[in-house]
């Protein structure tokens, strides 16, 4: 797996541009104006990773799989999305899947292109997203609280417990606050955040801004990251503009680009670290002759589940994992190095993969 992100935002605040930079396609129009993109759009990335590259080199794999990553762009929401205004609550539905979801804020001044509210403030703009996507929760919330009460009365344990989730979630959007505020217990965790409600996701902001701020950011974007520390959401800063140009240049061209505008790497890898790092993913790596790739999991996953990625057979037959630590791995020249050296260990099924573990499964079939 890698992770999906649903790109929402205002209309004309880059969204299409930036979806179409990062999945380096034309799928989704981007025009100055509304509602240019009428059908939910879905791109796949792989996810840039060096080390990847390092490891193929050192294995001579002949291909290099990536971990993927995909994105998915929603219309442009309006005030009243969630009433049906605009193209109205049915690109909301195409939200619930996404495991993260990213709020494109406009962070530029430009007078060509209109903003539907009349002025720049990127955190009036998150206000009107999420207000719309609380909306949405609150009336899905009640309708299904409605009907697991139906089944309640009949002693069914699962809507009882569905209605305590729903009332925690109740309570949170009736008070203009979004569902994942709500203070779970372990148990609760994996059947609140199956609800699939739309503010149960976490968040990132994408604060899109003008070539000159792509670097150190702006004012607004300034504005953006206090409030984002502030509630614990993530936060980066891009110029959908320089995304766009820097999709169609070669690697050698992109390296050239990036130095002439001060930037250390792209849009996209800072997106998804800071994805990574807000959903808490770790990459590790299966490394041979025929491929080099990189699989991820979820931080604290043990070597079954892990193996699991791969193939669920896997983690069925589960055995144990050879495993060596990716520095390890680079220090000594690879897998004979590392077990000439004692650096390979066999890792069992209480094991927690590290980020950059290279591991190869022993299972019964």
């Amino acid at each position: 797996m890698g992770f999906k992100c649903g790109i929402v935002g205002l209309p004309n605040v880059g969204k299409s541009t930036l979806f179409n930079a990062l999945t380096q396609t034309a799928q989704a129009e981007a025009a100055n104006y509304p509602f240019c993109t009428i059908e939910p759009n879905v791109g796949e990335v792989g996810v840039p990773d060096p080390r990847l590259d390092k490891l193929a080199a050192i294995a001579g794999s002949a291909q290099i799989i990536p971990t993927r990553l995909t994105f998915v762009d929603i219309a442009g929401l309006v005030r009243g999305a969630s009433t049906g205004e605009g193209l109205g609550n049915k690109f909301l539905a195409h939200i619930r899947e996404v495991d993260a979801v990213a709020y494109v804020l406009r962070c530029f001044v430009d007078d060509d292109v209109t903003h539907v509210e009349g002025k720049i403030d990127p955190l009036a703009d998150a206000e009107i997203v999420e207000t719309e996507l609380m909306l949405a929760d609150l009336d899905s919330c009640e309708k299904r609280r409605t009907a697991a009460e139906k089944k309640a009365k009949g002693g069914d344990k699962e809507a009882i417990a569905l209605i305590k989730l729903f009332d925690k979630a109740l309570e949170l959007l009736r008070e203009g606050k979004p569902a994942r505020a709500a203070k779970l217990t372990p148990e609760e965790e994996a059947p609140y955040q199956a609800l699939q409600l739309l503010t149960s996701k976490p968040v990132l902001y994408v604060c899109n801004v003008d070539e000159a701020s792509a670097a150190t950011g702006n004012e607004y974007s300034k504005k953006v990251e206090a409030a984002a520390q502030k509630e614990g959401a993530g936060m980066v800063v891009i110029s959908a503009k320089i995304e766009a140009e820097f999709a169609g240049l070669s690697l050698d061209e992109r390296a050239e680009f990036l130095k002439d505008l001060g930037l250390e790497e792209a849009g996209l890898n800072k997106l998804i670290q800071a994805g990574y790092q807000l959903l808490g993913l770790r990459t590790y790596f299966t490394v041979g002759p025929k491929e080099a790739r990189a699989w991820t999991i979820t931080a604290g996953t043990k070597g079954p589940k892990a193996a699991g990625v791969i193939h669920t057979d896997f983690e069925k037959g589960f055995i144990r994992a050879e495993t060596i630590a990716y520095d390890d791995y680079i220090a000594h020249n690879g897998e004979v190095g590392c077990k000439d050296a004692g650096k390979m260990r066999l890792e069992g099924k209480e094991y927690v993969v590290k980020d950059g573990d290279v591991m190869h499964f022993r299972f019964a079939n």
